[in-house]
């Protein structure tokens, strides 16, 4: 199956303790059914100091189920995403708008 959410996309979060932000996709594991959103689900990692790094508390996204994660479209709501072929192509577009993205 086509995937909905990719990296690069903006989207906004539904549920939990970030419920409303809004971010950037760095990373998808599909496997996993889970996203990593720039600036959300943040949590703190104590790292041990080596020779390559620093080391201390550092903050870290952390992956957000892709269910509790809606894409924006131009008017900066959250939005479904639809599939549909265009030209021949199949292109994802934004429920709300129509508008391909």
């Amino acid at each position: 199956m086509a995937a909905k959410l990719k990296k690069g996309d903006k989207v906004v979060v539904l549920t939990g303790k970030d419920k409303g932000k809004t971010g950037e996709i760095s990373r998808v594991m599909p496997s996993d059914n889970k996203a990593v959103v720039d600036g959300i689900n943040i949590a703190v990692r104590h790292t041990k100091q080596s020779q390559t790094s620093q080391g201390g508390r550092i903050p870290q996204a952390m992956p957000v189920d892709l269910s509790n994660l809606a894409l924006v479209d131009g008017n900066g709501k959250a939005t479904r995403v639809g599939f549909r072929f265009d030209e021949g192509k199949k292109v994802r577009y934004a429920k709300t708008t129509g508008e391909a993205i």
